[in-house]
């Protein structure tokens, strides 16, 4: 039986999604330089750091899930991404998988909202419908906007991943696509305030 999401701090909310990304980058900038042979194998710096992602990702997961008794698709479908391309890059000592994960992981976003566009539908709204109550047309062009911000996302991170050094491409995974879509986000709130249901209803009622 699926329990209900109980209250969390939003402090703590925060630290168990943002905390990984952010040890990924501090331990990464610690490790970088170093190099390890195991069983003959030399593995870098970002082989190492990968490798302990991928058990404190799941860890923050866990800890969030007993806390709220919830997980939601993203967190799921995140941790999926992470085990899978993060296994492969250490399996084959190869950093692309992870550097990969990411572009696939905003294009598959992208393309989800995509295609409930096509179909005339908003699956934005049945992840945050009961954060932000709007009318339906407000919903569609909110999700069209963010399905483009994911798409252009996937680009620039195949673009930066292929073009430029792995510390560049950790800072920018880090924090600029992150900030690109906070951003992007908040510049919808005149679009919230426009099609609000709590607006509309205040309106008529008047």
């Amino acid at each position: 039986m699926q329990q209900d999401p109980r209250p969390v701090p939003q402090w703590l909310k925060s630290a168990l999604d943002l905390g990984p990304a952010l040890l990924f980058f501090v331990v990464y900038l610690w490790l970088q330089d170093t190099v390890i042979t195991v069983a003959g194998t030399e593995y870098d710096g970002f082989i190492i750091v990968t490798a302990l992602f991928i058990p404190i990702l799941l860890a923050a997961i866990l800890v969030s899930w007993k806390l709220t008794g919830k997980l939601s698709r993203i967190q799921i479908f995140t941790m999926i991404m992470v085990v899978v391309f993060g296994g492969l890059t250490v399996w084959f000592n190869d950093e692309r998988f992870f550097k990969m994960k990411t572009t696939i992981v905003y294009a598959f976003f992208a393309g989800v909202l995509g295609i409930g566009l096509l179909l005339g539908q908003s699956w934005l709204k049945s992840l945050m419908g009961e954060m932000l109550p709007m009318k339906q047309e407000g919903w569609m062009i909110i999700t069209r906007r963010i399905a483009i911000a994911f798409g252009v996302m996937a680009v620039a991170n195949e673009i930066v991943w292929r073009t430029q050094s792995d510390q560049f491409w950790v800072t920018f995974e880090t924090f600029a696509l992150p900030a690109f879509l906070f951003v992007t986000f908040m510049s919808q709130a005149k679009v919230i305030e426009r099609y609000s249901l709590s607006e509309t209803s205040e309106t008529d009622a008047g």
